[in-house]
């Protein structure tokens, strides 16, 4: 077999595993949560922000292999977001 009947075969099998990766192995949840709570965090909806790190922390306490230190961030962000809302809350002008 010449050469380059191997090179396409090798070609075949990694693009095939490639995809194979693609559609079965789908993107983290917690960790998609946890963006998209970053992202609600710095425009400022904070409680949208609470929401979506609490299924970041529900989501990683249903996975398989935990995350210790993933789990100790979410929650620091939550004490956080918790303490910011109840002080933004207190601190209404009235007139």
């Amino acid at each position: 077999m010449p050469v380059a009947n191997y090179i396409y075969i090798i070609l075949f099998i990694s693009i095939s595993l490639f995809l194979i990766r693609f559609i079965f192995f789908k993107k983290n949840k917690p960790v998609s949560f946890f963006a998209e709570a970053l992202k609600n965090e710095n425009s400022g909806f904070f409680e949208e922000a609470v929401i979506n790190y609490e299924n970041a922390l529900n989501e990683e306490n249903k996975s398989r292999f935990q995350n210790s230190s993933f789990k100790n961030k979410i929650t620091e962000k939550l004490n956080i977001l918790h303490t910011n809302i109840e002080y933004n809350n207190s601190f209404h002008l009235t007139r």
